[in-house]
């Protein structure tokens, strides 16, 4: 086991008209989780390629456990990879193919090959598979088999590209479970590569959000929830994304004005809460979280009159897509709804109704206009980058 440490890594193609990673820096302690979230081609995957040496860098460097395995061969790091396509032999049986890597990799005797095999085979529950090929199992199975091979490498860091992608909605969560019970016993440092969001929060100690291949926040997935550090943070995590309104705020005796939405969104910011932001006045991009909307029919003070356009029941609670303002417009049009309150099942107004919504001052974000930098100062800052 070991720490892994990316120093101002880059990966250009196409003589460098292309940058998949653009001089990432991250450090990840022995034995830590790591998951690491994105957009498609943000460079998530190409990052986890360069530490298994499967890509090189164009610039950066490589370190594990303090040593510099930059220009090492694939063959020669100890790492070891879970694929999304589970990268299995067809024509050898499940205990040849975790086998495998030990074959290659080390001298060891084929009796502790096989021994170290078992053990964890048995880990996975897949003992009774040994005998078997991939063709046989189905794809639970299979991703039980890719993590095997893994595990009996017992390598110093793991690293998982989607491993769970192909699966079921319901198999992806056991074995997110799994996974996550495998490392903590294994104490194995890992990176675990993933465009779903509520994996990457609900799996890692700390969480890494890409974006054109840049570093964009990292930190553990509830301070990176409650404190984003820019515009894209605060809608690319968490679900329904967060809604953004461009207000104008206007300082008066007893804190801010915030007003936008052409006049339908008034909101009274105390001078308690603007100390959280300093003085701001002019433009800005004003975020709420559709869990902190509440709705009621008759509003009050700062309450913000909508029109319910669609209602989206999913078991435990509603999700209803607004729009601000007194006018119902066309769903087809490009004044489609924009504002979503996430409200309890029993919350059911029908489409057309005009309701009022609300929220708590500490539950505001705002976003510089141009930069897309947060404005709210987080009581301890999130660290974005090793020093």
């Amino acid at each position: 086991m070991a720490s892994l440490e990316l120093k101002a890594l880059r990966k250009e193609f196409d003589g460098g008209s292309i940058v998949a990673v653009d001089d990432l820096e991250l450090f990840i302690e022995d034995g830590e989780f790591v998951t690491v979230v994105g957009p498609s081609g943000c460079g998530k995957s190409t990052t986890l390629r360069m530490i298994a040496g499967l890509e090189r860098p164009t610039s950066g460097r490589i370190h594990i456990g303090g040593n510099d395995i930059t220009d090492v061969h694939a063959r020669h790091r100890d790492v070891a990879m879970v694929f999304q396509n589970y990268a299995l032999y067809p024509h050898k049986t499940i205990q040849q193919n975790m086998a495998f890597g030990l074959r290659m990799s080390t001298d060891m005797s084929a009796e502790k090959r096989e021994q170290r095999v078992y053990e964890a085979a048995e880990m996975m529950g897949i003992e009774d598979l040994l005998d078997d090929t991939p063709g046989e199992l189905s794809g639970g199975q299979k991703q039980r088999v890719a993590l095997g091979r893994a595990i009996v490498r017992e390598p110093d860091v793991f690293l998982f590209d989607e491993p769970l992608s192909n699966l079921d909605a319901k198999l992806r969560t056991t074995m997110r479970t799994e996974i996550q019970r495998l490392q903590e016993e294994l104490g194995i440092t890992s990176v675990y590569v993933t465009h779903d969001q509520e994996e990457a929060m609900t799996m890692g100690d700390r969480i890494v959000i890409l974006n054109d291949g840049k570093l964009q926040q990292t930190g553990k997935p509830t301070e990176v929830y409650q404190n984003p550090t820019n515009q894209f943070v605060a809608g690319f995590v968490g679900s329904p994304s967060m809604n953004f309104i461009d207000i104008e705020a206007t300082p008066i005796d007893s804190g801010v004005r915030l007003t936008g939405a052409d006049g339908a969104f008034s909101y009274h910011l105390t001078s308690g809460r603007t100390d959280t932001f300093g003085d701001i006045s002019g433009t800005y991009v004003l975020g709420i979280r559709p869990e902190h909307v509440v709705v009621s029919e008759d509003g009050g003070e700062d309450a913000v009159p909508a029109t319910v356009d669609v209602v989206e029941p999913i078991g435990s609670d509603n999700y209803l897509y607004l729009d601000l303002g007194t006018e119902s417009r066309s769903f087809d049009t490009e004044d489609a709804p924009d504002f979503i309150a996430r409200v309890p099942a029993d919350i059911e107004p029908e489409v057309g109704d005009l309701i009022h919504i609300s929220f708590e001052e500490s539950s505001v974000h705002l976003f510089d206009t141009e930069t897309g930098e947060a404005v709210t100062a987080a009581d301890e800052p999130t660290v974005t980058a090793p020093q």
